[in-house]
């Protein structure tokens, strides 16, 4: 398991910027599907794709930006131990 935590963990700067892509494209969908309440529904079915994404994309950001976190946690504690 720790492997798996320092290889998602790896680039936390890297996973910020994807989930903040993530963050930028579900307020896009919002404002899809705000836009297609006053003029035409496909623009809600846009709006409710680019959520999907921005969900996704987002969760796979913030699984690395937790993974660096718990990593980092979890080598503390041994380190802790150790001395």
């Amino acid at each position: 398991m720790n492997n798996l935590l320092a290889k998602l963990g790896q680039d936390p700067a890297r996973s910020l910027s994807i989930f903040l892509r993530g963050l930028g494209l579900f307020s896009l969908g919002l404002l899809f599907i705000a836009f297609g309440y006053y003029y035409h529904h496909l623009w809600q079915v846009a709006g409710l794709i680019l959520i999907a994404l921005g969900c996704i994309i987002s969760a796979w950001g913030y699984l690395g930006i937790f993974a660096n976190r718990w990593f980092n946690i979890l080598n503390k504690h041994k380190d802790k131990e150790l001395s």
